[in-house]
């Protein structure tokens, strides 16, 4: 086998700390370990949070998964051959009481535990019992590190595999779909916020993790919440040579993600997850543009009115010029205030008066990338029929085409002095 790492010099040797969330996971741990036990990188610690509410345990129709838990927790403590630290927020009496529940304090717990027993240059990995880790993934995220030393946090590639069940691949495929073109959009007009946080695919120092206070546990989107608060922080990197492979499955176990958009989907409705026009994103860019030009004087820019009805101010740089005298400090702040989450409610607002089918969008975005990758133009056939784009099969291979796209420009992005 070639050695994909050989290529420089390793300058750190360090401890990774592995934090995973198990909810109703028993029938993935030992696949999830047996990957793990493979890994080349051997220098780690495995922290465990085994978790759900304690209510559940008198409930019918959650009762399932809290025995579940417990056959997890069984099996856990069988394991000899990795160092690990099991967190019991299951068993009755220690299960999760209140608002202390989800997959946000889940994952803040495993995360705060592991960044108060390890050294600041420490490696925290997020990861899920639900995805595949091939065996050189962890020494992939010590040479991510290693090779960027201006970066503070690391955000996976990914990638779905199929399950040979039709719905649950229709499915993902779609989301994937939305998920690409999106991300692609985002890297073409070179945004701060183009990465696609999956929590399974996370890492960062345990220095930056509490540089910026930790883990945010939210009930959804914990993910999202905390690269976008690193990338605030500092540069975010988005590119390895190792992809990691999450589950394709129908789950309602979070508000919004994969699981509740693939069941969604399934059902016929995919109107939060649209294919948005590049014009849009070009709408975007016009606005980051203008932060330079916003620090001396108020210009219109293509998000005004937006940003004005939802911050309830007309005055929107005001207080930024005030409190940030400097053209670069006031561009930071800017960029802080326009963050993912703001973009990506903008885009849904100017989405609303686009009346056109999902198929019609996608093949809008599809000749658009054709504009400016020679490789996608090359491979992908424009079909004579756009009904045609969404079928199972075209699916299929448009999603391979727009993974190596998204792969080249995460890969290009790389390369950037930051």
């Amino acid at each position: 086998m070639i050695n994909l790492y050989n290529d420089y010099s390793v300058v750190l040797n360090p401890k990774l700390h592995i934090c995973l969330p198990v909810l109703n996971e028993s029938e993935n741990l030992p696949k999830f370990i047996d990957a793990l036990e493979k890994q080349s990188y051997t220098n780690f610690i495995l922290y465990i949070c085994v978790n759900q509410p304690d209510d559940w345990w008198n409930l019918a129709d959650k009762r399932f998964i809290c025995e579940d838990n417990s056959k997890s927790l069984a099996y856990l403590n069988t394991l000899e051959n990795l160092q690990i630290e099991i967190i019991d927020k299951s068993s009755p009496g220690k299960a999760w009481v209140g608002k202390k529940k989800g997959v946000g304090w889940a994952r803040k717990t495993v995360m705060d535990r592991a960044a108060d027993n390890g050294a600041l240059q420490d490696i925290l990995v997020s990861v899920d019992a639900d995805t595949f880790y091939p065996e050189h993934y962890l020494q992939s995220i010590v040479d991510v590190f290693n090779r960027n030393q201006d970066i503070i946090a690391h955000s996976n590639p990914y990638y779905h595999p199929l399950t040979n069940r039709l719905a649950e691949d229709k499915a993902i495929l779609r989301y994937e779909l939305y998920m690409r073109v999106y991300a692609i959009n985002m890297l073409h007009i070179d945004n701060p916020y183009a990465f696609s946080a999956i929590g399974s695919g996370m890492a960062t120092t345990i220095k930056q993790y509490k540089r910026v206070g930790g883990m945010s546990p939210k009930a959804s989107g914990e993910d999202f919440y905390f690269i976008q608060r690193m990338r605030k922080t500092g540069v975010v990197s988005n590119y390895n040579q190792v992809k990691i492979y999450p589950q394709a499955r129908f789950s309602d176990r979070v508000y919004f993600g994969t699981g509740p958009a693939m069941i969604k989907g399934d059902a016929g409705d995919w109107n939060s997850y649209p294919f948005y026009l590049p014009e849009l994103f070009a709408q975007v860019k016009s606005t980051y543009d203008l932060f330079n030009k916003l620090h001396q004087k108020d210009l219109e820019t293509p998000m005004t009115v937006f940003l004005q009805q939802q911050l309830k101010r007309d005055k929107l740089w005001a207080s930024l010029r005030k409190n940030h005298k400097t053209k670069e400090a006031f561009s930071k702040a800017a960029m802080e205030l326009v963050d993912g989450l703001r973009i990506l409610q903008y885009l849904k607002e100017m989405q609303k008066a686009n009346q056109q089918t999902d198929e019609h969008n996608l093949l809008n975005n599809l000749q658009f990338f054709t504009t400016f990758d020679t490789a996608f133009k090359n491979d992908w056939k424009e079909p004579d029929d756009e009904a045609s784009l969404l079928s199972f099969e075209n699916m299929k291979v448009l999603r391979d085409l727009l993974t190596e796209l998204e792969y080249r420009m995460r890969e290009k992005e790389s390369l950037k002095k930051k």
